[in-house]
């Protein structure tokens, strides 16, 4: 490998270390409590080199978000694929997967959008990331539309569907950070794995077996 190809490579490598290393202190001690000095210590390198791949935080965590739509609507490709090849399933599974797989991440996102936007900051990083979504929406409610008229899901717009998605996944969300909820509930991994569990058969016609 040549010098040049060697330090993009090297660069890109980095990049993602400090991506990786401001995940995971955000997810450990929250957004209020994370700073640039942090991710350099934690990645072990200096300030000023976060700054050649990133101008501020709020654009780590724009990156950070955009990352995970971009890979979610990858995996919901392909899982529609599968439905149309008669895994009617499979983009249920995916989705609820992704977004409940690790509620506090998911949180932390919700959290951390709902504060740029309030703040006006990064408008057109979050334009794109809300352009990612919508390209998401609109293949997702396409297989929607074709398991309604084969007549694998109940009759409804399929918008409802995606609604619907929407609702039950932010909703378990908010339950597991919920304190009264995690003061009743003995086993949240297994609620959650019992409401993505409803939400993969929401809408499925019986006599449908995948």
């Amino acid at each position: 490998m040549d010098k040049a190809k060697l330090k993009i490579q090297q660069f890109k490598q980095r990049e993602q270390d400090i991506l990786d290393a401001s995940l995971h202190l955000l997810m450990s001690h929250g957004e209020d409590k994370v700073t640039v000095e942090q991710i350099a210590i934690e990645v072990d390198i200096g300030k000023g080199t976060i700054y050649k791949h990133f101008t501020s935080k709020t654009e780590i965590y724009c990156r950070l978000m955009f990352d995970y739509e971009c890979a979610l609507k990858s995996k919901l490709e392909e899982a529609i694929e599968l439905a149309d090849e008669g895994d009617y399933s499979a983009p249920a599974r995916v989705y609820f997967s992704g977004r409940m797989e690790n509620p506090v991440k998911a949180r932390l996102f919700q959290r951390l959008e709902e504060k740029m936007l309030a703040n006006g900051e990064e408008k057109e990083k979050l334009a794109e990331l809300e352009r990612v979504r919508q390209e998401t929406i609109e293949k997702i409610n396409s297989s929607f539309g074709r398991r309604i008229a084969e007549g694998r899901l109940k009759d409804a717009p399929p918008y409802y569907y995606y609604m619907a998605y929407w609702a039950l996944t932010h909703g378990a969300v908010e339950l597991y950070h919920n304190h009264y909820c995690q003061s009743v509930v003995d086993d949240m991994d297994g609620l959650m794995e019992f409401i993505m569990e409803a939400g993969v058969r929401m809408g499925l016609d019986p006599s449908t077996k995948k």
